[in-house]
């Protein structure tokens, strides 16, 4: 690219400019930009994992819940609560993941990404109520409590620690924020079975049946905590809420370092769905460039947003003229401000 245009280039941004082409990217003249990469939405989703992990905490179900009566323990009954709620978690997660590979439609333009927002916001409210029931149950066993069989206890535990702690471990990486729901329910499994066996062989020792109950509320309380930080997460991107780890003045200042940028407002940062982010703005432009170094420097902010992890950017370029206010939110949203 020819030397960029005007007087007004900042020093700080003078370095490291080059033309950055991508065959993905188209322009129009009237000054906004879309930028359209096949690998932006694209999901590598682990469905396959998905798929193994719903039988195998089908089975752990089984065999906790049968536990759980044969000991007449609460905290292996809960735990199997869990699973359970698990097991529709795995689902609704392994549906989601599906249903955001569906490329977008017309009235759907963004595509289903969401769906998975969904399916964990479900997700997490279905573990407080559970946590809800357990804990009220624990308060009951409390004041009276009741004989528990602790090897049953410890044989069933055994079985959901080691299935869950290699179910969990296989999906963690995942950004997607329904498996990453799946797999807080596994991992939260995994450490309630832990708890179970300690109690197991607590009880089994000292015969404080007492301890069983005890364990359920701390089951309980992790369940609610882990599920209120997902039910934040979600409500967050449904709100179209910036990305808490991409400040927005941050996100400003790398499109304003760019080589003929004199000035970004209008701008607004929100996820489709964990690890998606999107952005809009409108970019003031030094001079009174031509339509080829418009598209380069719109495309040379694509190449710094990429690296902020911003795969979706939609850019109007203006001269400083434009009539929209210079605020850096929108605080006009119906119209031009500006004489």
């Amino acid at each position: 690219m020819s030397e960029p245009f005007g007087s007004a280039r900042r020093p700080e941004a003078a370095h490291g400019y080059h033309d950055h082409t991508h065959d993905d990217d188209h322009s129009h003249a009237h000054g906004h930009h879309h930028s359209h990469g096949d690998r932006m939405f694209h999901v590598h989703a682990p469905a396959s994992g998905l798929r193994r992990a719903f039988w195998w905490t089908l089975l752990i179900f089984a065999v906790e819940g049968l536990g759980g009566l044969l000991a007449n323990s609460l905290a292996l009954l809960s735990d199997a609560g869990h699973v359970l709620t698990d097991v529709a978690a795995i689902a609704l997660s392994w549906y989601a993941l599906r249903q955001s590979e569906r490329p977008p439609t017309e009235r759907m333009t963004f595509g289903y990404h969401r769906t998975g927002i969904l399916a964990a916001l479900a997700n997490a409210v279905a573990l407080i109520l559970v946590a809800v029931v357990i804990a009220w149950e624990a308060l009951l066993r409390l004041r009276h409590p009741v004989p528990v069989h602790s090897t049953w206890m410890f044989v069933s535990a055994a079985v959901g620690l080691i299935v869950n702690l290699s179910l969990g471990f296989s999906l963690h990486r995942h950004e997607d924020l329904g498996v990453r729901s799946a797999m807080l329910h596994m991992l939260g499994d995994a450490l309630a079975s832990a708890g179970v066996i300690v109690a197991g062989i607590f009880i089994a020792v000292t015969g404080w049946f007492w301890v069983d109950p005890v364990l359920s509320v701390v089951i309980a309380l992790l369940i609610a905590g882990g599920a209120w930080r997902i039910v934040r997460q979600a409500v967050a991107i449904l709100m179209e809420s910036a990305p808490a780890d991409l400040p927005l003045r941050e996100i400003a200042d790398v499109i304003e370092s760019v080589p003929g940028v004199i000035g970004v407002h209008d701008l607004h940062l929100w996820s489709l769905a964990a690890g998606r982010h999107a952005l809009s703005c409108h970019v003031v432009l030094d001079g009174n460039p031509t339509l080829e170094q418009t598209q380069q420097i719109v495309r040379e902010i694509e190449h710094r947003l990429r690296h902020h992890r911003i795969d979706h950017a939609t850019i109007q370029a203006e001269d400083i003229h434009h009539l929209h206010d210079s605020s850096l939110l929108c605080s006009d949203p119906g119209g031009p401000s500006r004489p």
